[in-house]
């Protein structure tokens, strides 16, 4: 028996993977594909990845002269030629759960990953509608073990729509993984410019009508965006700087949208996931956010409004402590900030950031923010502690984390060693048994299940999940 296996038995409650990851074997994609959704489909895969593959092909002369990124290589197990094999074969990944003290296993792709990404509409639509008919197909036997995660386009809110209806309502699939920062053409600007869509916020498209279907479907929105190869991550010699902390600066982008864009606010039934990017930097976002709105709410911004400086007084002042130019400029009202409205506010009609949100005091962003997202975290991350120090989390609050093995790729050199990992923070005191559970099996549930309480019928776990649903 593994050490996994060893420890899994000695918990009183299941493991849930919120986020592990299955390699596509090209060949037998490819072909499915054809079959499935004909040669568009076939051009949208092979489209997917082409920036890594132009990169790679590139002295490094080369990505410096053009700005290009230094990208993964070796992404995938080899040395361990089992945990390779387990990655690409779904039976077999399927036999070894037990092994892994894994009991249920939600599984996202990894070529896959990028097929919502792809700029051309024709081919991204029939890619994602055909690649999620193979996923479907492919895991429907192992479906009480583990559960595949459909691809939703969102370049617009029709595409999107189209394939929650037909992965979710059609196929049957009861996750979804979103695509968020869409690289979308600046109108006015330099040639070749372009912008991030974050979704949530100052969006090219009104996406309620997705949140709706989302809530209408019983699916929880999940993000698995990353950031590496642009902004600050263009690196042309070191793919370590350009991988470090990019999957939380797009988790953070999206997460911070959604709650500024009053999201959460509307959709108070929905909960929204965010993967890999760990949960420190969730909570430094929600510390963050709790500043900010202290400082620069309705209210508090009178302390800044310029109508509020008492000329009178700062006259007076200058009088008695500056010399003749100061009090000049100041009786002038020159270079003092004195004037107001839309010139010196950038023609906003809402001044407050925080509008949308519907905050009264600090404690409702325990609603607004602590109640529906949930962050992956990785089993060897530290920070994954901070997520349930509510002496310093902000009102108190315990941040809802998943834990997510990452299975078949680069950063797990043995499968079998995922949960032992994430348990050192137990045994380390970091947190305690309660607070593992919630980690690995809770908060899985209730993401999921709060949403569809039917989701984990006919799974392994499903009367422990029901028992956590009641609660």
């Amino acid at each position: 028996m593994s050490n996994a296996a060893e420890l899994r038995a000695g918990l009183d409650h299941p493991v849930i993977d919120a986020d592990g990851h299955w390699l596509e074997f090209g060949p037998v994609m490819e072909e499915a594909l054809r079959k499935i959704g004909g040669e568009p489909a076939v051009r949208g895969l092979r489209a997917t990845g082409e920036r890594v593959r132009r990169a790679l092909a590139m002295t490094v002369a080369e990505r410096r002269a053009e700005h290009v990124a230094q990208e993964a290589f070796w992404g995938a197990p080899t040395k361990n030629t089992r945990d390779r094999a387990t990655a690409m074969m779904p039976k077999l990944l399927y036999e070894r759960l037990p092994e892994f003290g894994i009991d249920f296993s939600i599984l996202f792709p990894t070529a896959g990953l990028g097929i919502p990404r792809n700029p051309d509409s024709e081919t991204r639509v029939a890619t994602c509608r055909a690649f999620n008919r193979y996923q479907a197909d492919l895991f429907a036997p192992f479906a009480d073990r583990m559960t595949p995660a459909a691809v939703i386009p969102m370049h617009t809110p029709d595409e999107a729509l189209a394939e929650l209806d037909h992965a979710v309502g059609e196929l049957g699939m009861k996750v979804i993984m979103l695509n968020s920062m869409i690289e979308r053409p600046v109108e006015k600007g330099p040639e070749a410019s372009e912008w991030y869509d974050v979704i949530g916020l100052d969006s090219a498209h009104d996406y309620d009508p997705v949140w709706q279907r989302c809530a209408a479907l019983g699916v929880s929105p999940t993000f698995h965006r990353g950031s590496r190869g642009r902004a600050f991550r263009m690196s042309p010699s070191n793919f370590c700087y350009n991988h470090i902390g990019h999957f939380a600066a797009a988790s953070e982008a999206v997460c911070k949208a959604i709650f500024l864009g009053g999201v959460t606010a509307r959709f108070p039934q929905l909960n929204f996931a965010f993967l890999e990017g760990g949960v420190g930097f969730a909570c430094l976002l929600y510390a963050d956010l709790i500043g900010h709105w202290a400082i620069r709410n309705r209210d508090a911004l009178a302390f800044t409004d310029p109508a509020n400086l008492d000329m009178e007084l700062l006259g007076e002042l200058a009088a008695q402590y500056a010399d003749e130019g100061f009090q000049a400029a100041i009786s002038e009202g020159r270079g003092i900030g004195t004037r107001n409205g839309p010139a010196t506010t950038g023609q906003l009609d809402e001044l407050d950031d925080y509008a949308a949100c519907g905050i009264e005091a600090a404690t409702d962003f325990l609603d607004r923010f602590v109640k529906p997202f949930y962050f992956g975290c990785e089993a060897d991350d530290p920070t994954n502690a901070w997520a349930f120090n509510r002496e310093f989390n902000p009102c108190g609050a315990e941040l809802k984390t998943l834990f997510g093995s990452d299975i078949g790729h680069f950063d797990v050199q043995e499968m079998a060693g995922v949960l032992p990992e994430a348990y050192e923070l137990v045994e380390d005191g970091k947190i305690d048994h309660a607070q593992f559970r919630r980690f690995v099996f809770e908060n899985p549930v209730r993401f999921w299940g709060e949403a569809n309480p039917r989701f984990f019928e006919g799974t392994v776990v499903a009367d422990t999940a029901r028992q956590v649903l009641a609660d």
